[in-house]
This record gives structure tokens, sequence and C-alpha cells, in this order.
């Protein structure tokens, strides 16, 4: 069964080669993958006062839910993301599932501006 879902990959480190490297991870697992623009912006309460660069992800899978966002955690993972980082502020990368078949996760995500404007407009 193949569902649909919305990715939002974001870095504050290396963040061009870092996005490159992470859609290149993703499109190994995921099929019909399009892309948002990706865009710059201010961190939203973060230790470190630095830039993201934002980018959203939609395709389909086969995998279920719970494989999805272990093989998401597994990537950033093998990406270089750890415990250290996050405490100094730094994102090599951070993958979060937004949608999947119609349902919402990170719902705080959502409501942040460059979701809302990265999100395709009806």
């Amino acid at each position: 069964m193949t569902h649909q879902v919305i990715i939002s990959l974001a870095s504050n480190r290396e963040a061009k080669k870092n996005l490159f490297e992470a859609r290149r991870h993703l499109e190994q697992i995921l099929h019909d993958v399009r892309y948002s623009a990706s865009i710059r912006t201010r961190g939203i309460g973060t230790k470190r006062q630095c830039y993201y660069q934002n980018q959203l992800l939609f395709a389909s899978t086969t995998l279920d839910v719970a494989d999805l966002e272990s093989t998401l955690k597994t990537i950033e993972h093998e990406m270089g993301r750890n415990a250290d980082d996050r405490s100094q502020g730094v994102v090599r990368i951070d993958l979060d599932l937004l949608l999947y078949d119609g349902c919402r996760y990170h719902l705080r995500d959502w409501e942040r501006p460059y979701v809302q404007r990265l999100l395709p407009q009806p």
C-alpha cells in the first residue's frame, strides 16, 4: 500500500551540503518525490542565534509510519546528529514527519510561518 507524506527538512550547519545529502538518502526510500523551495529562516526557541535552511518534501512511501519515523531518525544519526550538537543548538539535519496519509504529526510545526509559506496554496 502507498502512503502520502510530507517531511520537513532543516539545517543550521553547512545547510546546503546537509540538505543535499538528506535529499539523496530520502530519495532512496521514497517515491514520487517533490520539493518545495528552500528558504532561510531565523531559529525559533534555540540557544544559538543562527539561520536555518528549511524545505518541505512531498512523496509517497510503502513504509508504515513507525518504520518511516525510525528511518528518518537513522538518517539523522548517520549524518552526524548527536546530543552534544543539540545541547549547543547545532542542527546538522532535522527530518520531521509532518503528514502521513492525512494525519498530522509535529503539530506545533504546522503553525510555524515557514511551513505555512512552503505548503502548496490551494
